[in-house]
Order: structure tokens, then C-alpha cells, then sequence
């Protein structure tokens, strides 16, 4: 505060000016009308049908504890099973016991433990390819691969119905991205051609989904690796739903069509299937070398925790160990899929345990998702820009542990609470 003196006789009056409010930040102003009373946000929240962000209080895998009672989890990618398994948690411990909780450094400095090696080794040849290095997510992972080697003059081919890490890596990346309509291969041949009669010389990268995480459904890898191959560009394939879940051992998308030698580069993560935190990118032992030594997610990011990596290491275990999990998934896959086609509803294209239930509008979606956690089964809301208007969706996902008897309370509670919004009678087409 700054003070002003004027003379008054022999007197001086101190007159203190006070300084002006200060400016409220322009930046914040999308924030106050993201939160806008007469909004959809507040009035989802009103009406207590807001579906994130809800805390679990336990999960032992298909049961969890929320709001204080047991339900089903049709809503986790712990595909597996593993997540509460008794193995899987001793390895944890033990990890945590020997190492301590973290790395306190990236994998490029003092972050390295014999572990992460031993990892990478075991991932290199569970895969069947020369090298594998880890990141500490699976987002950072897609993102770091793309943004390493798609560099400026190249040209990355992109699914539009690619997951948001996907998308990351294109934005940070120098090369110039072309989307192709999703799972349109004939769309895809007309850019490649267009990238080769313009630009040549341009490096040419194609990145896709394996399984695609909201509709359950398979890429076309067989006409990928062709096209890949004809206009020579290089193919990346994201299993973030698929390695521990389709293909020969849980090998993933390439192997599920026996073309594992012909792709390029697979992604993965350990959120899913190994019931633990990271990712990694398998390849050519050059090109995950490079990517080692210049993908800025790996080199300035803490590396996984020994207890992460001791998780994945034991999960990857069991699934060689025990393929009879995965017999059992595709089991309980096929039998949910039929039942909910045989109630009427809308699965879209899915062919895996990822099963989507399409609920019509946003509000029939939100309310489908209360009744069903009232009927004692957690699902996934999804609705638009994550999916097109009018198919706004209840994503469901099963794991090897799910029982028999699980599967029909699950199929009951949506038979229930479908009819009552009169989704199953427009099999759940938007009006």
C-alpha cells in the first residue's frame, strides 16, 4: 500500500490509497462455465446421477464395497481375475520388503532394478520379439512411442476411434497425422496412396487399437499388416485389451490372426490383465533401443515400483501356468453376449470381454447406470464425445473369476432395469 501526503498548515494528513482488486485469471473462465448451475454437469450431480469418480471402499475382484454394500464389478479390466490373488499380493509384498516402495528416479538415471530387467526379458519372449522396454503407464507408453519416432516430414495413420494416449502421442508429435475413418481399410488405402504420390519420401507410421476399448471389437490386422506392408510404413498395434485376453497364451491382437512376426510394434499395459500399473512397447531390439534412449516418458519419468513390476512378473506367471483362465473368459465372453442380444439389447461389433450396452440418450444412460448400481451391479457410463450422440453406452467387462451365477444376476439386473426405460424395445437405437 503506497500513501499520499498533503500539507495541511504545519500538518501533514496520511491519505492511503488502496491498490486495485486484482484481475480474476481470463484462463479460468471455461472452469466456472464448466460448473454452470443451470448446466448438465450440476444437474446430473442434482439428480445423483453423476457415475464418476465413486470411490470403491473394497475389491476383491468380482465383489467390491461401495456406498457401504457388496456389489458385482462388471466394470473392471482386471480380465484375469488376479487382482486379489493370494500369489499376486505375497509377490508384492516381497517386492516392497527387499526394494522399498519406489525407485525415486527414472529408469535412465538411479531408477533401474534388476526387476525392471527380468521384465522386460520375460515380456521380449512371452511376445515373441527381440526387445521390450517398460514405461511407468500404459498412456505414457503410446505416447512416448509415437512422439519418439514419428518425427517432422513423417506421417502418422491414425484410427479415429483411437484411445486418447493414442491421440496424445499425434499432438506432441512433429509428424503430421492423417485419421482414417475407424476400422475403414479402404479409407485407410486412399491416404496411404495419397502420403505416397505427395510425399514420397515421408516415414509412414500406421497406429491402431488392437481391441478397441469401448466397443469390444478386433482390428482388422490381417488388412493392416497388408497395407502396411505395400506402401512400406511401419504398423503399431495397441493391446492395452488384448495381451492377457486374445490370441495363443494371451499373446494379443497380431498373434490372435497367427501375424505376430509381421507387426511391427505392439503396446501394452499392466492395468488390465496384470492387475498392476505400467506399460511397455515390444519390437525390433534396435527400435526399442532408440525408443530407450530418446522417448522423453521414459527418460523423465519415475520408473514402475518394485511392487508394480513383482505384480506384473507374477501375473504373467499365472497366465503361462494356468491357460485355462483364459478358456474360461472366452466361456464367459460368448455367454454374456448371446444373453444380452437375447434380451434385445445393442452390443455393437464386440468380440471380446469388453461387451458394450447401448442405453440410447445421455440422461437414459445415466439413469440405466443408477438403477443397475441400485440392483447391485457396477457398470461404466460412456457418453458423447466418447461415443456418437444417441449411442451413449454401459460398458461391461468380465473377468475369468466371474461365476455362473454372477452372469445371470448381471444379465437380470439389466433385463429389469432395461425394460423400464424402454430401451429393450428399440434394441437400443437413439429415436
Amino acid at each position: 500500500m503506497s500513501d499520499r501526503y498533503t500539507k495541511s498548515g504545519d500538518t501533514f494528513a496520511a491519505a492511503a490509497i488502496a491498490p486495485p482488486p486484482p484481475r480474476k485469471p481470463s484462463l479460468f473462465n471455461k472452469c466456472d462455465r464448466y460448473f454452470d448451475p443451470d448446466g448438465i454437469f450440476a444437474q446430473v450431480k442434482e439428480a445423483d446421477l453423476y457415475p464418476y469418480f465413486r470411490p470403491v471402499q473394497k475389491n476383491d475382484g468380482t465383489r467390491a464395497i461401495m456406498q457401504g454394500r457388496e456389489i458385482i464389478m462388471a466394470g473392471s479390466n482386471n480380465y484375469l481375475g488376479l487382482l486379489s490373488d493370494p500369489r499376486v499380493k505375497k509377490a508384492a509384498e516381497d517386492a516392497i520388503e527387499h526394494y522399498g516402495t519406489g525407485c525415486t528416479g527414472s529408469r535412465f538415471l538411479n531408477g533401474t532394478l534388476d526387476l525392471h530387467i527380468e521384465l522386460e526379458e520375460r515380456l521380449a519372449r512371452f511376445m515373441g520379439t527381440d526387445a521390450c522396454v517398460l514405461f511407468s503407464t500404459g498412456y505414457m507408453t503410446n505416447q512416448g512411442v509415437i512422439e519418439s519416432l514419428a518425427s517432422k516430414g513423417d506421417i502418422i495413420f491414425s484410427d479415429k476411434d483411437n484411445h486418447a494416449c493414442i491421440v496424445a502421442g499425434t499432438k506432441v508429435a512433429l509428424a503430421e497425422t492423417v485419421r482414417f475413418r475407424h476400422d475403414d481399410m479402404a479409407h485407410l488405402r486412399k491416404l496411404l496412396e495419397r502420403a505416397a504420390s505427395e510425399s514420397p519420401d515421408a516415414g509412414k507410421f500406421i497406429v491402431t487399437d488392437g481391441v478397441f476399448s469401448m466397443s469390444g471389437a478386433v482390428a482388422q490386422v490381417p488388412e493392416l499388416v497388408e497395407l502396411a506392408e505395400e506402401f512400406g510404413a511401419a504398423l503399431m498395434l495397441d493391446d492395452a485389451h488384448a495381451v492377457g485376453v486374445i490370441g495363443p497364451g494371451g499373446r494379443g491382437s497380431a498373434a490372435h490372426f497367427d501375424l505376430a512376426d509381421r507387426v511391427h510394434l505392439t503396446t501394452g499395459t499392466f492395468s488390465k490383465s496384470f492387475a498392476s500399473l505400467g506399460g511397455f512397447v515390444v519390437g525390433p531390439k534396435n527400435v526399442i533401443e532408440y525408443i530407450r534412449h530418446t522417448a522423453s516418458a521414459h527418460i523423465f519419468s519415475a520408473s514402475m515400483p518394485p511392487s508394480a513390476v513383482a505384480t506384473t512378473l507374477k501375473c504373467l506367471e499365472i497366465l503361462e501356468a494356468e491357460p485355462e483362465r483364459l478358456d474360461r473368459l472366452w466361456e464367459i465372453s460368448d455367454y454374456m453376449r448371446e444373453g444380452f442380444k437375447s434380451l434385445g439389447f445393442n452390443v455393437w461389433s464386440s468380440q471380446t470381454p469388453v461387451i458394450p450396452v447401448v442405453a440410447n440418450n445421455m440422461r437414459t444412460c445415466l439413469e440405466m447406470w443408477h438403477d443397475l448400481l441400485d440392483e447391485g451391479v457396477f457398470v461404466n457410463a460412456v457418453v458423447p464425445p466418447a461415443v456418437p450422440k444417441g449411442q451413449s453406452l454401459l460398458r461391461t467387462s468380465y473377468m475369468a473369476t466371474h461365476t455362473n451365477e454372477d452372469l445371470d444376476f448381471i444379465l437380470a439386473a439389466f433385463a429389469k432395469v432395461g425394460k423400464k426405460h424402454g430401451v429393450l424395445g428399440t434394441n437400443g437405437t437413439a429415436s
